[in-house]
């Protein structure tokens, strides 16, 4: 019996279509993504950190040193920049994330609130990215948080009040961002141990409960201050050990207080608008090694006790009014007085423009910091005489 060939074309188109179907099939399960079948977790703390790590990963748009090309998968622990550890007080002794470290990393995007699922975090340094936003509120479920680095970064608005929920925080640095407004008062009585604000726009007055702070390290260089020192100062003798408030219109004089300061190795107020003379209380200061109180408005006589501080490794008091300074000043490994009224000595200013600045006496209670002076006595010679009495 003759086949008919239209029978043969017919079968063989029908096996084509079967085999397509099937390999679009097979093809179509193999490119599900791995995340719709449950990644299997040691345990939930680990489960939870998948989640906030993924929902990150997601909201970074630029990643140039690939530092994220790992995040995939349920081993979280194997995720560039993650660091695990026990958890601290389980009973079981369960592995979570502790901490997070994309330093340097040059990476764009914003800072997710599923990051608050990360419960065990004690460090989270993300500084020298582009990350922008600010802190998530849900980092106030971070309880602790120990270390928290997001400076160099184009973070904005106002103070993150979060950092206020986070009661283990010890070390605070949010510097080299965009940050504006005020800075609560309430920061300087949290207990940390070191507070980096500088380099962001932030306008305001050192309250005086500053001196509450119990921190080593405080740097606030490069904002709008709009006040003095306040004299409570003197009570963060304990712990302070550097103190750096540059380029920031700090105004007034340099209060007594501050020689109380025994444990502070460097202490610079440089690029400000400072007056008056400088407390000779400064030399009480035995651990100084390093100051700086150039570019002022200082005027006087430089105290022989500040020269004379046995650790004093450079002292800078250029462009300012001073009108004199011991020799031992000169003997020191590095100092500059340029841009001063000190007679017989380079690079001072001139003498009409010192005559000019010193024709107005300072009173450094004008600028509300302190109690105004008051007018001198009347030397007797000039003293008004009584009245006579009546015959």
């Amino acid at each position: 019996m003759k086949r008919n060939p239209h029978v043969h074309l017919s079968l063989a188109l029908l096996a084509i279509v079967l085999s397509i179907a099937f390999s679009s099939v097979t093809r179509s399960n193999a490119q599900q993504p791995p995340y719709s079948y449950p990644p299997s977790f040691p345990n939930p703390r680990l489960d939870r950190a998948y989640i906030a790590l993924q929902a990150w990963k997601h909201a970074i748009t630029s990643d140039p040193k690939n530092f994220t090309g790992n995040w995939c998968g349920p081993e979280v622990c194997n995720y560039t920049g993650v660091f695990c550890a026990p958890a601290p007080g389980d009973p079981h002794n369960l592995t979570t994330v502790a901490g997070i470290d994309l330093n340097h990393g040059n990476i764009s995007g914003y800072l997710p609130e599923d990051l608050g699922l990360l419960t065990d975090l004690a460090l989270f340094h993300i500084n020298s990215n582009r990350f922008e936003g600010t802190l998530p509120q849900s980092f106030h479920d971070l309880r602790l948080l120990f270390e928290l680095d997001v400076s160099n970064n184009l973070l904005s608005g106002e103070f993150p009040t979060v950092i206020f929920y986070l009661p283990s925080l010890k070390f605070l640095d949010i510097r080299f961002n965009m940050y504006h407004g005020k800075v609560p008062a309430r920061v300087f009585d949290l207990k940390l141990d070191a507070l980096f604000i500088n380099n962001n726009n932030f306008s305001f007055s050192l309250p005086p409960n500053i001196g509450n702070s119990p921190v080593s390290v405080i740097v606030i260089a490069n904002n709008n201050l709009s006040s003095c020192l306040p004299s409570s100062i003197s009570n963060m003798s304990k712990t302070l050990n550097q103190i750096i408030i540059t380029n920031s219109g700090l105004t007034g004089c340099l209060p007594p207080d501050i020689g109380a300061l025994k444990n502070v190795t460097v202490f610079d107020v440089s690029g400000n608008d400072l007056v008056g003379e400088l407390p000779d209380t400064i030399g009480d200061m035995r651990s100084l090694e390093q100051l700086n109180v150039a570019r002022n408005k200082l005027s006087g006589e430089i105290p022989e006790s500040i020269c004379s501080l046995p650790k004093l490794q450079n002292f800078t008091y250029s462009d300012n009014y001073f009108c004199g300074e011991p020799e031992i000043c000169l003997k020191l490994p590095s100092e500059d007085d340029r841009e001063n009224c000190i007679p017989e000595r380079p690079l001072q200013r001139s003498a009409e423009e010192c005559a000019a600045f010193y024709s107005h006496p300072v009173d450094c209670g004008a600028y509300g910091c302190w109690p105004r002076s008051l007018p001198p006595s009347l030397p007797p010679a000039i003293a008004p005489s009584p009245s006579p009495l009546p015959h």
